[in-house]
């Protein structure tokens, strides 16, 4: 080791601590703020330790049965969605990605046109009520099924895999179907991994289709009820809050909605990183 390199690793590991310093310090700052008193939050003394400890707005809202309906709603939104999307992009991909298809071109250009030309939002709006989604999983569900963006990265990653082990594969008797599901899929780990997290902070985090199509609070996401608590659209009333705690509401609600939007990614991020690494084809073809 020489001395250039030990200079070297105490400059990356300094800067790569500072990186993570700036990463964290709004996120700790978002959380001390949610347990901070209105008086604080007010006064602008809140950094990243809570001041005037307060659980106010938690309690509030942990208390309406409303809130854990709508967040049952958005657990159920988010995993079907999910499913459905990562089925529909994975076999649009793995068939754009084999040139010799035929209008292939064609079919890139209708996912492609999509990205840049849409319907608009009131024929969106008649269509899905045309269709009787509307109030239904389905109207969440099924217009943002694929993302053309993560169709894109599938296909170029699909196509980055050797042709010779689907036709090494074929030889050994594989349809289609048995090359994707036993050879492609078990090699795509770590595209499939980034695309379930994509699509599922996409799904949890949406709210404006299920505040377009959806009339009935109990079918709401936690997003939509979050978002009407900053609103005002729930007042004192709804709580039988009393006038102290309206104002601590509203002194640190965007704290709160951001931490309990938040809070369930963080937790489930660590457990897809371990997909997000290099080399997974190393090995995968010999000579």
């Amino acid at each position: 080791m020489t001395r250039g390199y030990r200079v070297f690793q105490w400059v990356n590991g300094i800067v790569l601590t500072l990186v993570v310093v700036v990463t964290l310090y709004p996120f700790v700052n978002i959380l001390a703020r949610s347990f901070s008193s209105q008086t604080a939050i007010s006064a602008g003394e809140v950094n990243l330790i809570p001041k005037g400890f307060n659980l106010t707005t938690y309690k509030i809202v942990a208390s309406d049965p409303i809130f854990w309906t709508n967040y049952r709603n958005t657990v159920i939104y988010t995993v079907v969605a999910t499913l459905i999307a990562m089925v529909m992009t994975t076999s649009y991909a793995y068939v754009l990605s084999k040139k010799h298809l035929k209008g292939r071109k064609f079919l890139v250009g209708v996912a492609v046109f999509t990205m840049f030309f849409s319907g608009g939002l009131i024929p969106n709006y008649v269509l899905i009520t045309g269709l009787g989604m509307k109030n239904s999983i389905w109207a969440i569900v099924l217009p943002n099924a694929i993302s053309v963006f993560n169709l894109l990265v599938m296909k170029a990653f699909f196509e980055s895999l050797p042709q010779d082990l689907e036709e090494a594969a074929a030889i050994d008797g594989l349809n289609t179907y048995g090359i994707l599901w036993r050879i492609v899929l078990p090699l795509s780990k770590a595209v499939i991994a980034t695309m379930i997290l994509f699509y599922a902070v996409s799904f949890w985090n949406s709210w404006f289709g299920a505040f377009l199509y959806m009339d009935r609070s109990d079918l709401f996401p936690v997003t939509v009820y979050l978002r009407n608590l900053i609103a005002g659209a729930t007042g004192a009333d709804s709580y039988g809050a009393a006038a102290a705690e309206v104002t601590q509401i509203g002194a640190n609600i965007q704290a709160v909605t951001i931490v309990l939007t938040v809070l369930p990614i963080l937790v489930v991020y660590p457990f897809v990183q371990r997909f997000f690494v290099s080399g997974v084809m190393l090995g995968a073809v010999k000579g």
